[in-house]
């Protein structure tokens, strides 16, 4: 992204949009205060960020017996419910569906290709669907201290712990090609969640193929194990990197999560909480996932940069756009464009491609 001199003034900003994720799949109930289990439970968690300042719902859907559903039937009846509950939020389902170990706990692991293929077919659809690109470590637990895990089922149980160390992102090109011809197919936008800048390269090469043509819409994942860490020239180098036109959300882990969120805020950015991320504020005080939507917008709204409503982040998310060919992709997400035969030299935006913009 190119900064002007004028850039870090909240007024040329978009109006930040803030990402609630409150369903804390890794976790079981009575980790955290505000785990919630029933149906009930799960939507008002939704209501509840959104009154908050939320506008974004990273989903996911839990059993009642504590553990992340694998089934379709639930998300349906999830989506359906918050369309209702919440009809201003952009909904965004998580693409790992659940990654929790099963009773006993001796593996983590995204379920398989064809499982999270399924996420394409839920019904109401999503607006977004998080899709992981390239087969990564996802050792979630790395960075994580012990005083991050005190009173929870990870903290307690050594095997729970082992299996989120060793757990793998399995998103190969297989997978990640498939998935987003799907999503395209079902007007669901996918979200990009990636680790560092290999990643990033991968999605542009997709873009300039002609793979993906729409909206970039990513998050930055710092979270470690094999995600970026939480260097903060990692994390300005990344921003520097993501084309002009993307919408990019800063996330991280534990009480990280709101220094690197209040970079990403006064860089104009858009973040990311909740108890999937941080079960933390201050230390050793717990936090809720509410909580954390509300100390985005104070320190938002600190800085004189305002929060996004629903229909706006809407608007700000490209949600429901689409993109005829490369060219225009390219064009929209202020990108140059590919290189024609026999073309040397830089590569320059064509003369009129502000009209597409």
């Amino acid at each position: 992204m190119h900064f002007h001199d004028d850039s870090l003034y909240p007024e040329n900003q978009e109006k930040l949009v803030i990402q609630a994720a409150p369903y804390g799949p890794e976790w079981l109930p009575g980790d955290a205060a505000d785990i919630p289990l029933t149906m009930d439970e799960q939507v008002q968690a939704a209501v509840d960020c959104y009154n908050a300042g939320a506008t974004v719902l990273h989903m996911h859907v839990r059993e009642l017996d504590g553990h992340g559903s694998k089934r379709m039937s639930m998300f349906n009846e999830m989506m359906a419910r918050l369309r209702a509950a919440v009809p201003d939020m952009v909904i965004q389902i998580g693409g790992s569906i659940s990654f929790a170990p099963e009773e006993g706990g001796e593996e983590a692991r995204w379920l398989s290709y064809d499982t999270r293929h399924l996420l394409a077919e839920v019904d109401p659809a999503p607006d977004q669907v998080t899709i992981a690109i390239n087969t990564s470590q996802m050792n979630i637990v790395e960075i994580m201290t012990d005083e991050d895990l005190e009173g929870t089922s990870i903290g307690k149980n050594p095997t729970l712990h082992t299996a989120y160390r060793n757990m793998v992102v399995e998103a190969g090109p297989d997978f990640y090609l498939e998935h987003l011809k799907r999503l395209h197919a079902n007007g669901i936008q996918p979200h990009f969640q990636l680790a560092h800048l290999a990643q990033l390269e991968t999605v542009e090469r997709m873009i300039r193929a002609g793979v993906h043509t729409g909206p970039l819409v990513l998050n930055y994942v710092a979270i470690g194990g094999g995600f970026a860490g939480r260097h903060p020239a990692d994390l300005v180098e990344f921003v520097r990197r993501v084309p002009d036109g993307a919408v990019l959300t800063i996330e991280s882990s534990m009480r990280a999560v709101a220094p690197m969120n209040a970079i990403g805020i006064a860089l104009g950015c858009h973040v990311r909480v909740g108890n999937e991320d941080n079960l933390w504020g201050r230390k050793g005080e717990r936090m809720t996932s509410v909580r954390q939507v509300e100390q985005m917008v104070k320190i938002s709204e600190g800085l004189g940069r305002e929060i996004a409503s629903g229909p706006e982040a809407r608007e700000i998310y490209h949600i429901g756009e689409y993109y005829a060919d490369t060219d225009e992709t390219l064009a929209r997400l202020g990108m140059v464009p590919n290189r024609r035969p026999g073309q040397r030299g830089p590569m320059l935006r064509p003369e009129g491609s502000r009209a597409l913009v």
